[in-house]
């Protein structure tokens, strides 16, 4: 079943990508008391996530945290230390990265994808969700091939 506007996130372990290694963070724990953006990609350094995705939201960081954002998170199926060099790559520090390398995340939240034909398995769908103390309140799910409204500007006039 995919997650609904009004939904709690599920409790499932993630994995941090930080300049001192990865760290594990249990997503009941972390999204609470905070108000975040989030976006999930198919894969990072894939072509749009990469071009077009991760640096929308680095360019407008800024008015995220104006409009009351206290964090902007990416989330892919990809292991933490991809994650750490796809944030480093894009100088994307303004972006937390939350590995969910087994893709227990995008399973529990009913938005996988089958990337089998690209030699990808398995994987999140491309989407962006405002999370508010652990609960869903803006939801966008892109149809396959898509990027609009996952975007950070649809995501900056959600707000």
């Amino acid at each position: 079943m995919t997650i609904s506007v009004g939904d709690k996130l599920p409790d499932v372990t993630l994995v941090k990508a930080t300049e001192s290694g990865p760290e594990k963070v249990q997503s009941g724990d972390y999204f609470k008391g905070k108000k975040v953006a989030l976006f999930s990609v198919p894969g990072a350094f894939t072509p749009t996530c990469s071009a077009r995705h991760l640096p929308g939201y680095v360019e407008k960081a800024d008015e995220f945290k104006a409009k009351g954002v206290d964090e902007i998170v990416a989330t892919a199926v990809n292991d933490a230390f991809v994650m750490g060099a796809w944030k480093a790559a894009n100088g994307a520090d303004a972006v937390t990265m939350l590995a969910d390398g087994n893709g227990e995340f995008a399973q529990a939240v009913g938005l996988t994808m089958d990337g089998s034909g690209f030699g990808l398995g398995t994987r999140g769908q491309r989407y962006s969700m405002i999370v508010e103390d652990g609960v869903v309140t803006e939801l966008n799910v892109e149809a396959p091939g898509d990027f609009s409204v996952s975007s950070a500007e649809h995501m900056l006039g959600q707000l």
